[in-house]
């Protein structure tokens, strides 16, 4: 079943520093900084976004380090393209519980992708997960 948008969501930017992601905004991913090809973003667990063992959802781990890494290889860029994850590969460390805070890192790449990393830390302040990714430049649509 599909949901509408709401007229507010289709004035929001698609592209740049302040791109709107329907989606991370729907979990409350909030991008605290991304500059000189590094990122960090976070989300306050809730319990919608929880396992059934109580501690964050896979998915909403994995959505985090993505979008720490994309963030970290648009800042690389200034922002002035776009990027598509094109692989990923994640180490869960430890169950994740409370504020989540995702730290990316772009490390390699040229003009057409770029090779990131990323870790998440909990609320306790320990690796939860860590990732690398590979994100295709594109040009804004």
């Amino acid at each position: 079943m599909s949901q509408s948008h709401n007229a507010t969501d289709t004035d929001k930017p698609r592209s740049g520093p302040q791109r709107h992601v329907p989606f991370t905004d729907h979990l409350g991913v909030c991008r605290e900084q991304a500059h000189d090809g590094e990122a960090v973003v976070s989300v306050e667990l809730r319990d919608e976004l929880l396992n059934n063992h109580g501690g964050g959802h896979g998915g909403v781990v994995m959505t985090l380090l993505d979008s720490a890494m994309a963030h970290a290889a648009l800042s690389r860029v200034d922002y002035a393209r776009e990027v598509v994850t094109v692989e990923m590969s994640i180490s869960f460390m430890r169950p994740a519980a409370g504020r989540l805070v995702a730290t990316g890192r772009a490390i390699g790449g040229g003009r057409s992708v770029c090779f990131c990393e990323a870790r998440v830390v909990d609320a306790s302040g320990q690796v939860a997960a860590q990732a690398m990714g590979t994100f295709r430049y594109r040009d804004p649509r």
